[in-house]
């Protein structure tokens, strides 16, 4: 069941509450106070949902509160959701994840709360998140069934398709077409995990090469080292668009699956995911998720202008409307 209703001035807050037996003595206006007062409280109307005290702080939140900064993983060239522009990172992955900081500022009472950047790349990103040297990630980290058994992600922000960017002139519309040609991914994604398995069910005998990161996979194909990049679908739409000859390439495939984007953040740590998770949902069910995909997929982006010409699909559009971690694969 969800209570949703208008909290402060202009404001919107939403709480999930877990079914539980119905008792039939229950009294049905016992049960309608009981329902305000949650939706109430995740407002933070109601007069104790102030602040957290510090001695009341358990996981993320207390590490966060004891140092004195969050740090987030970043990564460095994932256009359009988290990259470096030249000046700082931008995207609408870290837009999103800057809108966690403030939330945490807020339930911490730190308005001097400092944000610690550090970038990651698909293979490191899991292990600094373990090891304590990330606090949280929004970039473009697949949720997968796989990933829950070691970190912990947040509702879904963004929903793709795995294809593939190769050169126009290059005669492949198709995965039949890679056969026996070299093919390049980024090493730690889920792509490389689909492109291989594809590659031993239907023997097509490509040469994988995986990539340090997503740009040294696009710059491999563009120099000809592989005949395409297989990854998903809005990083490569991103790529095609910032390259100075984006009529040079196209983005093709029947796709290989369906996944979806989430921060990731440690396991166990449900006050934390709590945090995230709201901050989600208030964006998604506002109208504000949709804003940031207009100004991130749809507009000039920097540092050059370019629009990545990606217009919100019918499954991001049912994603903001039902926000909900789900895997896909």
């Amino acid at each position: 069941m969800k209570v949703a209703g208008r909290c402060g001035e202009g404001s919107e807050g939403m709480v999930r509450v877990a079914r539980g037996p119905r008792s039939a003595a229950m009294p049905h206006l016992v049960r309608g106070m009981h329902r305000v007062l949650l939706a109430l409280t995740a407002c933070g109307v109601v007069a104790f949902a102030g602040p957290a005290r510090a001695d009341e702080l358990t996981g993320t939140l207390k590490k966060i509160h004891d140092d004195g900064v969050v740090v987030l993983g970043v990564r460095e060239a994932s256009i359009p959701f988290s990259y470096f522009d030249g000046k700082r990172t931008v995207g609408y992955s870290q837009a999103i994840a800057m809108q966690i900081v403030d939330e945490i500022r807020k339930t911490l009472g730190m308005t001097q709360l400092r944000v610690h950047e550090i970038t990651v790349t698909s293979s490191n990103r899991t292990p600094m998140l373990l090891n304590n040297q990330i606090d949280l990630e929004c970039g473009s980290t697949t949720h997968t069934v796989e990933r829950e058994n070691v970190a912990a992600f947040s509702d879904s922000f963004f929903q793709y398709a795995v294809r593939m960017i190769t050169r126009k002139n290059s005669g492949i519309t198709d995965f039949r077409d890679l056969a026996g040609k070299p093919v390049v991914t980024t090493a730690g994604t889920s792509d490389e995990r689909l492109l291989r398995s594809l590659n031993t069910e239907k023997q097509l005998n490509m040469r994988i090469m995986s990539a340090r990161d997503h740009q040294e996979a696009f710059s491999a194909m563009k120099d000809g080292r592989a005949v395409a990049f297989v990854m998903d679908e809005p990083i490569v739409y991103g790529f095609k668009a910032t390259d100075p000859h984006p009529d040079d390439f196209i983005v093709t495939g029947t796709p290989l699956g369906y996944e979806v984007y989430a921060c990731m953040f440690r396991k166990g740590d449900e006050s934390f995911r709590a945090l995230v998770n709201r901050v989600i949902v208030r964006s998604q069910t506002s109208g504000d998720a949709e804003r940031l995909y207009r100004q991130w997929f749809t507009q000039p982006i920097p540092p050059r202008g370019i629009n990545v010409n990606f217009p919100l699909s019918e499954q991001n559009r049912a994603l903001f409307a039902h926000p909900n971690d789900h895997a896909l694969d």
